[in-house]
């Protein structure tokens, strides 16, 4: 195997809808690999095209994979408020150094539910001065919702940042009883 063996993989996709909106998700041999709000065409297209450049191989479209069907399934039960824990093989190689490790302690040690602070989570990993690195990691998180950024809010009672916008953080923390439901 060369040195770019590893890269020579599937990489498989599939759009879920969900509560949120269309949900792309992608996983190689490895496990899940990617989680990209808004799917629609276009966004799901330029997502697919950066996965190509960054894993050097053409995704394909495989919503009855094994890896992704068990995916979808878990996606759609905690939609559905039937599941509080993704139990799914995670593929990192999107995320590396600090954000990887701190995303990784966010993944395992922040159940559904609750929230934490920024600069909390920055302490968890050793680094308790480093929240606004930790705003970064959750900006550059690949997989959200199975790593859940979104329960990742500011010290003072605010609800920080978001990739998939603030309306969609609130629907996400609605769904785990952490905010009140949206009214309309």
């Amino acid at each position: 195997m060369d040195s770019h063996g590893q890269y020579e993989q599937q990489v498989v996709w599939a759009v879920v809808g969900t509560g949120i909106g269309p949900l792309l998700l992608a996983a190689t041999g490895e496990g899940l690999v990617t989680v990209v709000f808004h799917a629609g065409d276009a966004v799901r297209d330029e997502a697919l095209a950066g996965l190509a450049s960054r894993l050097g191989t053409e995704p394909v479209e495989a919503p009855g994979s094994p890896l992704l069907s068990e995916a979808i399934r878990q996606v759609e039960a905690y939609f559905a408020g039937d599941r509080h824990d993704f139990e799914l093989p995670l593929d990192w190689s999107l995320v590396t150094g600090f954000n990887r490790q701190v995303l990784r302690v966010l993944a395992s040690d922040v159940p559904f539910g609750t929230v934490v602070g920024y600069g909390d989570l920055a302490g968890r990993v050793g680094q308790p001065g480093a929240a606004q690195a930790v705003g970064m990691a959750m900006g550059a998180n690949p997989l959200p919702v199975v790593v859940p950024c979104h329960r990742v809010v500011e010290s003072d009672g605010g609800i920080g940042g978001f990739g998939g916008g603030l309306e969609t953080k609130r629907r996400l923390l609605a769904l785990e009883g952490v905010l009140p439901e949206p009214l309309f």
